[in-house]
């Protein structure tokens, strides 16, 4: 018997109040992702604010030639991709070690206060987390140097040492985000059959293999996925936890600058738009490029995983 297809408009018709409930999201989605895609054009376009965005004159590529012959696109764009494939890195492994302590912890009262306790850095703007690593990084009346002092050693300039930043940068990324990354991984957790849970009990596992022979490859799925999304964003920084933290500095910037912040800085001192919209734009494409590939090849490996 063959199977007869609806026609699309009885389909809408059958799932009308699902659409609507997805409307509010569309909409936000053209909004705020799609329309300003319009502003691409800033990008060939030497823009002046009485011509406005369409009567400004076509330069072509020119505000790409900021960026190639600057010297500093491949430092920058170094760092950005370090960075964030550190902080993917980093960022999973707590989190999703996180959601599995979370989810062995029996004490209901402790699994409560541990979880607002690890969601408390993701309120905390990175303007607040500065002042404190100010004030315990300082060299003159820092905590950490005052407690050194005290025991007989020399302090540290922390903000004269580039070599300290990737790690301080990694620490203070990965402490502000673990929380509220367990979540995904803390739900999926949660969303598992216990069944296989209580068999394994009765075969007499322990909690490590409960971890690695049942937890870990149920999980497998949602961390491809968190991947790959996380992958799509490699090439942009996060410009509060970098600005903030290291400002203007100029002994850091070797090993801290990344896209975001040179360009920042290139158009507080020019006020060129066309130059800052050609470098979110060469940051889209590279991001665009890495995340088909990525998906391509997670889809050659197992297609069941991939986004699309």
């Amino acid at each position: 018997m063959q199977y007869k297809k609806k026609p699309f408009f009885r389909i809408v018709r059958d799932n009308r109040v699902l659409l609507l409930m997805l409307l509010p999201a569309i909409a936000f989605t053209l909004l705020f992702s799609y329309v300003p895609m319009g502003g691409i054009v800033l990008a060939f376009k030497n823009y002046r604010y009485a011509d406005g965005m369409w009567g400004s004159p076509w330069i072509g590529l020119t505000n790409f030639k900021f960026l190639f012959l600057s010297g500093k696109l491949w430092p920058i764009t170094r760092n950005t991709l370090l960075y964030n494939a550190v902080f993917i890195v980093t960022g999973m492994v707590f989190q999703i070690g996180f959601a599995i302590i979370l989810s062995e912890v029996s004490g209901r009262f402790f699994k409560k206060f541990a979880q607002s306790a690890m969601f408390l850095p993701h309120f905390i703007s990175w303007v607040v987390v500065a002042a404190i690593a100010y004030n315990v990084l300082n060299y003159e009346k820092g905590v950490i140097n005052n407690l050194i002092t005290s025991l007989g050693g020399d302090p540290v300039n922390v903000y004269n040492n580039p070599g300290l930043w990737p790690y301080i940068l990694v620490f203070l990324k990965t402490w502000k985000g673990v929380g509220y990354g367990s979540v995904v991984y803390l739900a999926a957790i949660t969303g598992m059959d216990q069944e296989m849970f209580e068999a394994a009990e009765i075969d007499g596992a322990n909690v490590w293999q409960k971890i690695f022979r049942i937890i870990l490859p149920l999980l497998v799925p949602t961390i491809v996925i968190m991947l790959l999304l996380s992958l799509g964003q490699i090439f942009r920084g996060d410009f509060g936890l970098f600005y903030q933290l290291v400002g203007n500095n100029q002994k850091l910037l070797p090993s801290t600058d990344i896209i975001d912040t040179f360009v920042f800085r290139a158009l507080m001192s020019s006020s060129d738009i066309g130059m800052a919209s050609a470098s979110g734009l060469y940051q889209s494409v590279v991001c665009f490029v890495t995340i088909v590939l990525c998906n391509l090849l997670v889809k050659k490996i197992e297609p069941d995983y991939a986004l699309y």
